[in-house]
């Protein structure tokens, strides 16, 4: 009897240890931190129950901050107190994250596989891969196809040009910017838009020349020119509300005609086509002082791995989920109207700009913003000048403090 009882006491230890594994399994928990853009608000429900859907042990604990406003910070906060398991952000974070041992090397991991070649060097650092960029934006002019059809007007190259389809707009009685300067990321990214096709394409190593005192934004005439474009479209725009009314009613102005140009990026695209599914826009970059402007390619959702994470295993089957789910990937992209990287797969929205896209693209009219992304950090600098301009534009400032207001800060410059 004693060894029956010691036998069945075994039996049920050796039973309650398989339970206790089984339920640890069913409690691995992977902890997220997302930066989103507004038109990402969503996906990681779509990303949760793919997940669940055939990896039912793992589960996604999900903070989600705006990528503009409070990613950096959290970044901040997180390095101090122990990252979270996994980071989502775009793909300029890759080389600002990786240069400070944040981020896990993934290189040679089967799914990269399923990531096109460009986007697959868009998510490395110093040769090594740390994340995956699922999406892309295109970044440049949206205008009213109809409009300017109707009206012969042309697409301009350059600020002369530009010049003249302002006026003949005005002529016609029509807004020739829509704007939504309330959200300060929108002048600080139109504002990177300028110095890729105005500053860095002719000095690509602008920003470390900056940060070793040999330019200056105070003393450049280009870095001038470029905050001189965000006055440029104020002076055209609706001024009583340029500072109040916000992107879904500004974008809808675009839409109805009201206005006819946007220096924007993909994201307005869901805006546009929430208001007249069948609106017909195009996109063409803003042309620069040479005329030879390039249209802007941003790596934009980009899954990055922590180097601390004590999960990795079950990150490489969520990054597997990812990059294979097709279903998940036409959610992703329907509702972001966004381009895929990730190979065959991709949106079934209709984008009329696409074709313009391609026409860029044919004749080698393409740039990344990572070009000019790297190398002035957003968190810090950008942000901070775009809320110099706005003081700016809004008389509060000259445009010698703003441009001075930049220099002061080229410490924080530094991705």
């Amino acid at each position: 009897m004693k060894i029956a009882r010691l036998l069945a006491v075994g039996m049920a230890l050796a039973m309650s240890l398989s339970l206790s594994g089984a339920f640890a399994q069913g409690k691995v928990t992977v902890k997220i931190l997302a930066g989103q853009s507004t038109t990402d608000a969503g996906i990681e429900n779509y990303i949760t129950d793919a997940v669940a859907a055939k990896y039912p042990d793992i589960q996604l604990d999900w903070e989600v901050v705006g990528w503009g406003t409070d990613f950096s910070a959290k970044i901040q906060e997180y390095m101090k107190s122990g990252m979270p398991d996994m980071l989502v952000g775009k793909g300029q974070d890759i080389a600002t994250f990786a240069s400070r041992n944040i981020l896990g090397d993934i290189s040679g991991k089967p799914y990269l596989k399923n990531v096109v070649d460009a986007a697959v060097g868009s998510g490395s650092y110093k040769g090594k891969a740390y994340g995956v960029v699922y999406n892309a934006l295109y970044q440049g002019v949206y205008y009213n196809r109809k409009l300017f059809k109707d009206n012969n007007i042309a697409i301009p190259r350059t600020q002369a040009e530009l010049q003249t389809v302002i006026a003949k707009l005005k002529s016609l009685g029509i807004t020739p910017f829509e704007t939504h300067f309330v959200d300060t990321w929108s002048i600080g990214n139109i504002t990177m838009q300028f110095m890729i096709n105005d500053v860095f394409s002719k000095t690509p190593d602008w920003a470390d020349q900056f940060r070793s005192g040999k330019v200056s934004y105070a003393t450049s005439p280009l870095a001038k020119a470029v905050y001189g474009y965000n006055k440029l479209i104020y002076d055209n725009t609706w001024k009583d509300e340029t500072f109040s009314l916000q992107q879904t009613n500004a974008d809808g102005r675009l839409v109805q005609g009201k206005a006819a140009m946007k220096v924007s990026g993909s994201w307005s695209i869901q805006n546009f086509l929430d208001v007249d599914p069948n609106f017909d826009f195009g996109i063409f970059p803003f042309p620069n002082q040479a005329g030879n402007s390039k249209l802007i390619f941003e790596p934009n959702i980009t899954f990055m791995k922590s180097a601390a994470t004590k999960q990795s295993d079950a990150i490489d089957k969520i990054l597997s989920v990812i990059t294979t789910d097709k279903a998940l990937g036409q959610k992703i992209f329907d509702q972001t109207k966004t381009a895929s990287t990730i190979k065959g797969m991709g949106p079934s929205f209709k984008n009329p700009s696409q074709k313009d896209i391609e026409a860029y693209v044919s004749k080698g009219l393409l740039v990344d913003a990572n070009s000019g992304n790297l190398q002035l950090v957003w968190g810090g600098f950008q942000d901070e000048n775009a809320k110099d301009i706005a003081a700016w534009l809004q008389g509060s400032e000259t445009l010698d403090q703003a441009l001075k207001a930049a220099d002061s800060r080229k410490a924080a410059s530094k991705p």
